[in-house]
């Protein structure tokens, strides 16, 4: 028996839903150590629920999609709408450089796990859910490539796996990051750098504080909002304020809904929601370089973070964990390889890239955290160095940036190069 639900139930689920995440997040010492987000804390209880109620009573739910696949727009919206691509210019060479090695491991990370599924008779397009939709990509990502991979690919399941696989690339970031850095600084012969004063490392981490925005930590998690949001001056978010950033997002989803229809068929098709980011990077950059808009940062992050945790709340609520039980064991493979590729890549390829020195260890670090799990857990892995090895203001510098505003963008355009090859058609 399916029971259907309109929008206010599904939105007084979705609430209650973040609810409970928020209270598991704080009695759960596991879950904050990991940065596991609210929604997804709780959205998963509530998804063995159904899975239950499925099992025991024949029930299934069926949720308000409308009002989930908005909240999915306005939170891509709030990523094209604060990628301000005079941020490149302030990184310099080193952030370019950084980013072009971010691609060349989304290519790979790729790579990996559409062979990997091949060789394992899965479909191929699990490698790109087992790939950069959900490792790098994180979970809202993965719930925005979910729906679109079962409807128009027919991948059984899609957004269930994209979900847990997300969640397990958290965990697994946070895990490999610092024993990377630590070998590759024993590599470098300082095996324990000199420790340097407190206040340089509080300027280090600032630089930190004025560049990576909460919106895009894909976490409603209080500790990280503590942690990076608390500038001197904090402008406040009136009604006026939040009116003008609602008609920001309006006009990225109205063009993202022109865009879809206007491209349908043609080489330019893309989903709706690369549509919406893109909309935003435009707008945004259109509104700041040519008319000299002053955009609100901070309004942006606060709708975009709040849309990203009602949106995953209500694609947990409609998981269907008993379409994976087929999936468990090779699914598994692929991430276990993945896991070892990143730590090889970060090793050999990011470290040497960029510079073969202590900043590079500890980019190595962060890089581990984003390319499995999020931009909060590249910054926790950074700090778990830092504190014990003394500042990297270059990596504090440039992981916030890349991992928060310019790796959507890289993924969204490779995820799209792979999904047009012939082979995964």
């Amino acid at each position: 028996m399916t029971i259907e639900l309109n929008g206010y139930y599904t939105l007084i689920l979705a609430t209650l839903v973040l609810l409970l995440g928020r209270f598991l997040v704080v009695k759960v010492k596991f879950l904050s150590n990991f940065n596991i987000p609210e929604p997804v804390a709780g959205g998963l209880v509530a998804g063995v629920v159904v899975y239950l109620l499925n099992l025991l009573f024949g029930l299934t739910f069926q949720f308000q999609q409308q009002l989930q696949t908005a909240f999915m727009l306005m939170f891509f919206s709030s990523i094209g709408l604060s990628a301000d691509f005079s941020r490149l210019k302030a990184g310099g060479k080193p952030l370019v450089v950084f980013l072009m090695v971010v691609a060349g491991y989304i290519m790979v990370q790729n790579t990996v796990g559409v062979s990997l599924a091949a060789m394992l008779g899965l479909d191929p397009l699990i490698g790109l859910v087992t790939g950069s939709i959900t490792l790098t990509g994180g979970h809202g990502t993965a719930g925005a490539w979910g729906p679109v991979l079962e409807n128009k690919y027919g991948v059984v399941g899609a957004t269930t796996l994209g979900i847990a696989t997300a969640t397990f690339g958290l965990v697994a970031g946070g895990l490999i990051g610092g024993p990377v850095a630590k070998y590759l600084i024993k590599k470098i012969h300082h095996p324990r750098l000199p420790q340097i004063s407190a206040q340089t490392h509080l300027e280090s981490v600032a630089a930190a504080q004025s560049l990576y925005s909460t919106r895009h930590t894909e976490t409603d998690d209080r500790s990280n909002d503590a942690m990076f949001d608390k500038p001197d001056e904090i402008r406040l978010i009136t009604a006026s304020s939040a009116i003008e950033t609602m008609a920001l997002f309006a006009g990225c989803m109205a063009f993202a809904g022109v865009m879809t229809t206007v491209a349908k068929g043609s080489i330019f098709e893309l989903p709706t929601f690369v549509w919406a980011l893109a909309g935003g990077v435009i707008i945004r950059n259109v509104l700041t370089h040519f008319f000299n808009f002053d955009m609100f940062d901070r309004a942006i992050d606060v709708f975009g973070n709040a849309s990203l945790s009602l949106f995953l709340a209500m694609a947990l609520l409609s998981l269907r964990l008993w379409e994976l039980t087929s999936l468990a064991l090779p699914v598994m493979l692929i991430l276990a390889v993945q896991v070892a590729v990143m730590m090889m890549y970060a090793t050999w390829v990011t470290f040497r890239v960029m510079g073969r020195d202590y900043d590079a260890a500890v980019l190595a670090a962060g890089h581990c955290g984003f390319g499995m799990g999020a931009t909060p857990t590249a910054i926790a892995n950074m700090q778990a160095i830092t504190d014990r090895y003394g500042p990297s203001y270059k990596a504090f510098l440039i992981v916030p940036m890349v991992g928060a505003f310019f790796v959507d963008l890289v993924n969204a355009s490779i995820l799209q190069l792979f999904t047009q090859l012939p082979f995964l058609q």
